[in-house]
């Protein structure tokens, strides 16, 4: 739209002059007089995709007929567009091998073109005017451009600066807090599993010992992810256990981190949770078949939650995780009854069901949690597949 306007604006003010409103009049009949104004006023609408057609009228216009409008907006376009110094040198001097063809045309011509035309003051003054401002004013605009665009790209840079920063200080935090206290968990469960000579004691420290280590090598993978900006951990691994994984990390490596579980993995997932003596029954209805990645990631990570959930606060209660493949979709259903004792009190971020909630949104699916009448506990999802 504001090229069309340009177009129309540059139409009419060449129309005004060509009739000597706003210099010598052209001696043209008013359909060429409207032909010269249509040919500017189509080659300023033409500058959307390039200028030159827009010079080429301007010199020609000025030279025959003195028409300046085009020769103006063009000397804007050539200041605001030329960079190299040897074409706004060519530009220049195209501008003033105009400026003496036209003097010559109009002495020649004689009358008010003379006077307008060949006068050196007036050539300096329509020089001035016609090429200088308009030329000046495009180097500005251009320098206005430059500046913002500089100033946006530090703006980025700054805020990426910022965010690494952040996500190493996050990374820092979480090693020298979580990470710390699982390989502690890991360590005594080590030592529970060597010492005790209760054979069921001995599994289940066996089995945290797993759960944990598993943990360590999920949490290294997280922070590999945060400080992959800098491909530097640099972590040190005196406090370890055996088996942990070596947080000590090369800075010429490329972070490498772990596949993430896929829905293959419910069952052992449930196993874990079986081990440490929730009742989980799994049921599957509907033809059993693969599912895209990440929805059988989503899925699964549903699944865990809601399980992380159940060990926090219904610990003794029987759960029935329900899979339903429908023909759109996949349906996970994680259902426990009231717990026959009070709830552990394990301390939870906060944050699960919401970053869980997001995470099936972003399928374009829904999460659904809901209290039961019975004093259970529901978390339902529906992913599109």
């Amino acid at each position: 739209m504001r090229f069309v306007l340009l177009g129309a604006a540059m139409f009419g003010l060449s129309l005004f002059v060509l009739q000597g409103q706003a210099g010598a009049p052209s001696g043209l009949p008013l359909p060429a007089e409207l032909a010269v104004a249509a040919a500017a006023g189509l080659a300023a609408w033409w500058t959307r995709r390039s200028w030159w057609p827009l010079a080429a009228v301007a010199a020609a216009g000025h030279v025959l007929l003195l028409l300046w409008p085009p020769l103006l907006a063009a000397s804007y376009h050539a200041g605001r567009d030329l960079v190299r110094g040897r074409d706004v040198a060519a530009y220049l001097g195209g501008c003033a091998a105009v400026f003496g063809a036209s003097a010559l045309m109009g002495a020649w011509r004689e009358g008010v073109r003379e006077v307008l035309a060949a006068t050196p003051g007036n050539v300096l003054f329509m020089a001035l005017a016609v090429v200088g401002l308009p030329f000046a004013l495009g180097l500005w605009t251009r320098a206005r451009r430059e500046v913002r665009r500089r100033a946006e790209r530090e703006q980025i840079m700054r805020a990426e600066q910022v965010r690494a920063e952040e996500r190493a200080r996050i990374a820092r935090e979480m090693h020298d807090v979580v990470a710390h206290r699982v390989s502690l968990i890991v360590l005594h469960a080590g030592a529970l599993e060597v010492r005790t000579g209760d054979e069921e004691a001995a599994r289940t420290a066996a089995l945290i010992g797993g759960i944990g280590r598993e943990a360590l090598t999920n949490l290294r993978d997280v922070l590999g992810v945060l400080r992959a900006t800098d491909r530097a951990t640099g972590c040190a691994t005196d406090w370890a256990p055996d088996g942990a994984p070596d947080w000590t990390s090369d800075r010429r490596q490329a972070v490498e981190v772990a596949p993430p579980p896929t829905f293959a993995d419910l069952d052992r997932l449930l196993d874990q949770s079986r081990a440490l003596g929730v009742e989980v029954v799994r049921h599957d209805e509907g033809e059993v078949r693969e599912v895209e990645p990440a929805v059988g990631r989503t899925a699964y990570r549903v699944v865990q939650e809601a399980l992380t959930n159940v060990h926090r606060h219904a610990a003794d209660a029987r759960t029935d995780v329900r899979v339903r493949y429908r023909p759109e979709a996949l349906e996970v259903e994680v259902r426990n009854r009231a717990p026959a004792s009070p709830p552990a009190g394990l301390p939870g971020a906060g944050w699960g069901l919401v970053g869980l909630r997001e995470r099936v949104e972003l399928l374009g699916g829904t999460l659904r949690t809901s209290a039961q009448d019975d004093g259970g506990f529901l978390v339902a999802a529906r992913i599109p597949a």
